[in-house]
């Protein structure tokens, strides 16, 4: 993971583009203006910022973190870990790492989702965690279900966890999306399609770690974040990559 040579922009031929036909709410929501540079603020750069001492003993156990311990997701039970780095491969310690994600049924626990599958009563879905000084993270819970969505015909997303990775202040906040190795849908879905350099999606792609997996508990799947340079994991809300 170490690049000591200088920062290289990112190319932004191999961002998502922001208007793809096939994924259809884009021709509504992408801008048909061109993009304007605005200049951070200090307040943007220096808060508000969330507590250390907020993080509870569960809150990375979104098999227990519902109940607060008195009933178990139901799920294949999965470790997610990695950790976060610069664009020099350093780690980068104390940041505010969440995630939200759907049930195993393909379900999120949203007034909004409607989708046939069952809530899981003991599964709500969120986590968060703050990386330690070598970086890493961990969360344990279970495998998301894919889930239908009104694209065209027949479109489902593949499974998927959502995170969020904050700096020192609510302005500097990168969202992605991690995938799960071998998933067929990955290659049907018109969301990851709109990744058109494939290196970049299969950066979005977690393989299976059977050294971190526990015999009889659990499996293990590694999805490592780079902030920054020729290494770096794609964003959501970060079009220029950088």
């Amino acid at each position: 993971m170490s690049d000591t040579g200088r920062l290289i922009p990112r190319d932004r031929s191999a961002h998502p583009v922001a208007f793809d036909p096939d994924y259809k709410t884009s021709v509504a929501r992408s801008p048909s203006l061109p993009l304007l540079s605005l200049g951070s603020t200090p307040t943007e750069e220096t808060g508000p910022t969330f507590g250390h001492g907020l993080i509870g003993p569960l809150d990375n156990n979104l098999v227990l973190n519902w109940t607060r311990g008195e009933a178990q997701a139901i799920g294949e039970r999965i470790l997610v870990h990695g950790r976060v780095l610069d664009e020099n491969g350093r780690p980068v310690p104390q940041t505010l790492v969440e995630i939200w994600q759907a049930n195993a049924g393909g379900r999120y626990r949203h007034v909004k989702d409607g989708y046939l599958a069952p809530l899981d009563p003991a599964f709500g879905g969120c986590g968060r965690t703050l990386t330690d000084a070598e970086g890493y993270y961990a969360f344990l819970t279970v495998k998301p279900g894919a889930y239908p969505w009104p694209n065209r015909g027949n479109d489902w997303r593949p499974a998927h966890i959502h995170f969020s990775v904050f700096g020192h202040a609510f302005g500097q906040r990168l969202i992605t999306q991690m995938y799960f190795e071998g998933d067929p849908l990955i290659a049907r879905c018109p969301i990851a399609a709109t990744v058109k350099d494939r290196d970049q999606l299969d950066r979005l792609v977690a393989p299976l770690d059977m050294a971190a997996a526990r015999p009889l508990d659990h499996l293990a799947y590694r999805f490592d974040i780079v902030l920054r340079g020729r290494s770096q994991s794609l964003f959501e809300n970060r079009p220029e990559g950088m």
